[in-house]
């Protein structure tokens, strides 16, 4: 049998659009999405507005030329246009790129480049981003403000709901790009399909026990894959309410919780003091989507914390584990039905027995349970897979009862905040700087960050005093990177901790960053 055809029939007649379909058919009047801003009145839709809405940005995208396969920026801040527009590019079939909001200019013209984007939408304070792009975008439009000379308004996007009759359902389709950082040089663009959506909205439910009338808080970025598949795939397999702020605010929390019945979020570190305070409003919260299973925090944050694992690349928690289940502290959960999963010894590629660390790999059909590809990027995609496995590059320990235990991230990728930075994007914009002979980035201990990054360099004669070079150093990655990866401290030094084959050793420059004080 023919296998392309295969894969296309275990997702028969289901899209994005069909989902948000079926809901307005179902239960047009049960609340979809609920806008909570920091300043102003919030915004309410039903499934059967949600739909409207989105058939009317459809119309009018199809109306300005986007159509199959054409990839659209959004880089934005939270907020209903970002979300609306992110859906609308889906249903008319074409990509939507959603990009960092905290990335640099360069950064963002990169991603317009790589991701052949035709057309750009959004806010006032980075069309100069969108300008950096080599390409020439057939439009920008611009949400909310004034949209500037040469750009489109928001609402110019907006046609005649009742026009758009709709497209054939292809579910292997890609609708989406997000680019996350590995360990090479510049971030990846991993491609989603409508039929990966549609897994996420049907898995990602059952693993957090969500139902039609809870209520899921979404303050983490829409760029993010959380935002995306963990959350509002997940509303939308049940026909649940999204509640969407524009980011996480300690002090307007719990007034949101209340307001709306909030039942699941998912469970950031910063999050856990807030949900710690002694006095909390009366709530109906009652689930936290984290990491491990930690007894610790159901008792300290009085809700239930459910563990699930996954990536970008995994769309939805590939384990999962629920405090009903009563599995051993720190433990991953079990495989997510639907995925194989085997622990590998990096050197042999032999499989690790029980107790010995490996790295996790994965193995589901491309374009329903792992993401397509790596778009425009063979060598990314020969590298990630191993025939039908995919290499996570996490390392884990299988357990007794085949619990997985997570053990350590490849260690040239930090983890700042929740955002992935390549070690050797920042080396090698350091090494643009004069004076350098050598560097190397590392993840320096963080109470609120879990981690910062920090720089180790070998300098030339051309090199300034080590103070002014330091200024020099962070100035030069401001220009090029997100804030995020830049460093927060320089330290120079005569050489570096290297072991066999003169490997520098990350592991002795960790421990020499955390010895040094606080930054």
């Amino acid at each position: 049998m023919d296998r392309s055809a295969i894969e296309q029939l275990q997702m028969h007649g289901q899209d994005i659009g069909q989902l948000l379909a079926h809901w307005a058919e179902q239960k047009p009047e049960h609340g979809a999405l609920v806008w909570e801003p920091f300043e102003g009145d919030g915004q309410r839709w039903t499934y059967a507005e949600l739909l409207a809405e989105v058939h009317g940005l459809a119309a009018g995208l199809r109306d300005r030329g986007i159509g199959l396969d054409d990839k659209v920026l959004i880089h934005a801040e939270n907020c209903p246009e970002m979300l609306l527009a992110w859906l609308a590019v889906a249903v008319v079939g074409g990509v939507a790129v959603t990009t960092n909001t905290k990335s640099a200019p360069a950064e963002v013209g990169w991603f317009i480049d790589k991701a052949q984007c035709v057309a750009a939408i959004t806010q006032p304070e980075f069309t100069d981003h969108v300008a950096t792009a080599e390409r020439d975008l057939r439009w920008v439009a611009v949400m909310g403000g004034t949209p500037g000379e040469g750009h489109l308004s928001f609402d110019d996007l907006r046609g005649d709901a009742a026009s758009w009759t709709g497209r054939e359902i292809e579910p292997l389709r890609p609708f989406g790009i997000m680019f996350t950082s590995g360990t090479t040089n510049k971030p990846k663009a991993v491609v989603h399909t409508h039929a990966n959506a549609v897994w996420a909205s049907r898995v990602g439910p059952r693993n957090i026990d969500l139902r039609t009338d809870d209520r899921y808080l979404i303050y983490l970025p829409l760029f993010h894959v959380n935002a995306q598949s963990w959350s509002m795939f997940s509303i939308l397999g049940v026909g649940a309410t999204a509640v969407l702020m524009p980011k996480w605010s300690s002090s307007r929390f719990w007034d949101v919780v209340a307001r709306n019945e909030i039942t699941h979020i998912s469970l950031m570190p910063f999050v856990i003091p807030t949900l710690m305070e002694a006095e909390k409003p009366d709530n109906v919260l009652r689930i936290g989507v984290f990491g491990l299973i930690l007894k610790m925090l159901d008792d300290l944050c009085g809700i239930d914390v459910y563990a699930a694992y996954g990536m970008t690349e995994t769309v939805i928690h590939a384990t999962n584990g629920r405090p009903a289940d009563l599995l051993p502290e720190k433990s991953m959960g079990h495989i997510t039905p639907g995925y194989e999963w085997a622990v590998v010894d990096k050197d042999t590629g032999e499989l690790c027995p029980e107790g010995v660390t490996g790295e996790l790999w994965l193995k589901g059909t491309r374009g329903i349970q792992l993401f397509l590809e790596y778009f425009d990027n063979p060598e990314a995609n020969e590298k990630a897979f191993e025939g039908d496995w995919f290499k996570t590059g996490d390392m884990v320990q299988l357990g007794a009862g085949g619990n997985l235990f997570y053990k350590e991230r490849d260690k040239d990728l930090l983890k700042v905040g929740g955002e992935n930075v390549s070690a050797r994007e920042v080396e090698d914009v350091i090494g643009t700087v004069p004076g350098i002979t050598s560097s190397a980035v590392v993840g320096k201990h963080h109470e609120f960050l879990d981690e910062v990054v920090v720089a180790f360099v070998i300098t030339n004669p051309m090199a300034p005093d080590d103070e002014t070079l330091e200024k020099q150093i962070i100035e030069t990655c401001r220009e090029q990177l997100a804030a995020f990866k830049v460093p927060r401290a320089v330290y120079v030094v005569p050489e570096f901790p290297t072991g066999t084959l003169d490997k520098i050793l990350k592991n002795k420059l960790r421990e020499m960053a955390d010895a040094r004080p606080e930054v």
